[in-house]
């Protein structure tokens, strides 16, 4: 569970600590590929919860969604559809689900723990 998390904390602190800026034609692929790399963060989080967590199905997860997101975007782009929507969409309900079970297993974890102590 700490290689998610460890990656999180490092990409968020090279974030704050450079001065890099994105040129505005790809802010949306930029936007696209975070949301999937949060998706397959919180999934990453949610396998090891669930004990089935696998060094190499989130590796390959995490560069497959980035890249599958990024060129939907790119292909609206180039269609003239707001394709990224699609992959917003997908990506953000995906999102809400894996920290809602994550959520429900660290609040049965808790109430088993305070119910193992008394």
């Amino acid at each position: 569970m700490w290689l998610p998390l460890l990656g999180l904390i490092l990409g968020i602190s090279l974030g704050l600590m450079t001065e890099f800026q994105i040129p505005p034609a790809y802010e949306s692929y930029l936007s696209i590929a975070v949301l999937a790399a949060l998706d397959t963060l919180f999934g990453g989080i949610r396998a090891q919860l669930q004990q089935v967590y696998d060094d190499k199905v989130f590796v390959s997860g995490f560069f497959f969604n980035i890249a599958l997101a990024a060129a939907l975007a790119f292909l609206g782009v180039h269609l003239g559809v707001d394709l990224y929507l699609a992959a917003i969409f997908a990506f953000g309900v995906r999102l809400f689900q894996n920290i809602a079970v994550i959520r429900r297993i660290l609040l049965t974890k808790w109430s088993d723990s305070r119910q193992s102590v008394k």
